[in-house]
């Protein structure tokens, strides 16, 4: 049975990683640019529905809704070799175009009166699918669409299908850098608090971090959006690999999320992948193992997650799921499993059941790949409690001298009191105090106190 599952890409950002997704599922699936079955890919043992359904004339159209609220990101891709691939009807631009001006209070209310004909697009998009799972949700929390606007749509989908899974790609701006939007850490905070209450699975993709990952270890320079956004792709589609090739087990989005979520708060995931290659960079194969991928994802650099450096080794992961790729013999992987035990390479939550869960997991026929063995994995680590402390001493800052919030104050939602704010913050703060008690032994009466 298919588990279909449709993809909503926000925004500047949302459509970006949404592009380069699409793009490397079509050369995974052996589809043309244009949506046609490549001659060589007829005897596939994939499952293309998943993602994709066949139009009236066996074109392979995405499950993609595209929405945004400035033209720009959206007209590069339908000038490229990619725009016969999409559903035009599945495109919403803003009659207005004018976008949300980075501002999150501005996205949210424009999805509240644009909310009619972005549904229409969703609800038929869901009629068509026969067993649909769930959603993916691409989007920046930084921003004013990606983050505002987004928002908006994951309240209404959470109210709207309740029993429908929602699992969101969120990019997290880069710290390095000194931002060019003012009132990011505003839109940081009120994003995370829907993330938190709205979303059933968040896998976190923090820019700082890939940054980090393209400079020290795919040795570029000054990396591109582009670049960044190939490492993004790489994580998303590698994610829903099991989907796509599906095996005995983890071949639905519940199967693959479930034993890594504990408790309906904790569901914001690291990603960390190996061997990392760029596209100049043939030299540095190595000879790849289980082991050898299996102990490179347990190490910080390979994370994609720049999270606070833990002095007090108290931080530990909560699960760890990974999905190797490529010439395994299931010996391996139980060798491997028992060498990180007895050397203790992963610290693991005092309160429950620890291991590293594993899913092999076929790799595409149409790449080549220039290693044996490749590795993704998805963690639940309490010390991703550090980057919302990050976010909630940006926003202190601001708030503290009401810098900048006349923008917000235009809007209905923030006219008479600016109540939504500080209950954002209560939010994300009551999240950092979970991922900490996690550390705990006494975690599960924590639970029981805090009801």
């Amino acid at each position: 049975m298919p588990c279909e599952m449709i993809t909503l890409q926000l925004g500047q950002c949302g459509n970006q990683i949404g592009f380069e997704f699409w793009k490397r599922l079509c050369a995974e699936h052996g589809i043309s640019p244009e949506g046609i079955l490549e001659p060589f890919a007829t005897e596939g043992l994939d499952r293309k529905d998943v993602f994709f359904y066949q139009a009236d004339d066996e074109h392979y159209i995405p499950r993609a809704v595209l929405l945004d609220l400035e033209p720009r990101v959206i007209h590069t891709i339908m000038t490229s070799p990619y725009a016969k691939l999409y559903n035009p009807e599945n495109i919403y631009l803003s009659k207005h175009g004018g976008g949300a001006g980075n501002n999150w209070a501005s996205g949210y209310s424009q999805g509240d009166r644009l909310q009619e004909e972005i549904f229409d697009i969703i609800d038929r998009e869901a009629d068509g699918s026969d067993s649909l799972e769930g959603f993916v949700l691409c989007h920046s929390i930084a921003g004013g669409t990606g983050s505002g606007m987004g928002s908006y749509i994951l309240e209404r989908l959470t109210d709207r299908y309740p029993k429908k899974l929602i699992e969101t790609y969120s990019v997290f701006p880069n710290q390095d850098e000194i931002s060019d939007v003012v009132v990011q850490p505003y839109n940081s905070l009120l994003t995370l608090k829907r993330l938190t209450l709205s979303a059933d699975c968040v896998v976190v993709l923090d820019n700082t971090a890939l940054n980090r990952i393209a400079t020290d270890r795919l040795h570029i320079q000054n990396p591109s959006f582009t670049q960044i956004n190939t490492l993004v792709s790489t994580i998303m589609s590698v994610s829903t690999t099991t989907l796509r090739y599906p095996s005995y087990m983890n071949n639905d989005l519940i199967g693959l999320i479930a034993p890594l979520i504990p408790t309906p708060r904790l569901h914001f995931l690291m990603t960390g992948y190996t061997p990392l290659t760029s596209d100049q960079d043939e030299v540095s194969v190595r000879k790849t193992t289980v082991l050898d991928v299996m102990r490179r994802l347990l190490q910080p650099k390979n994370m994609m997650v720049s999270t606070a450096h833990d002095r007090s080794a108290i931080h530990c992961y909560i699960s760890i799921l990974n999905i190797i790729q490529g010439e395994v013999d299931p010996t391996q992987v139980h060798k491997s499993l028992l060498r990180i035990r007895e050397r203790k390479l992963a610290h693991f939550i005092p309160w429950g059941p620890a291991s590293i869960q594993v899913a092999l997991s076929r790799k595409s026929p149409y790449i080549q790949s220039a290693h044996r063995v490749s590795g993704l994995m998805l963690a639940n680590h309490t010390n991703i409690s550090s980057l919302f402390d990050r976010a909630l001493q940006q926003y202190d800052k601001l708030r503290k001298r009401e810098a900048f919030l006349e923008q917000f104050r235009k809007e209905a939602m923030f006219k008479d009191s600016l109540e939504e704010l500080d209950n954002s913050r209560e939010v994300v703060q009551e999240l950092v105090d979970e991922y900490q008690a996690a550390t705990r032994p006494d975690y599960m009466s924590w639970g029981r106190q805090q009801q």
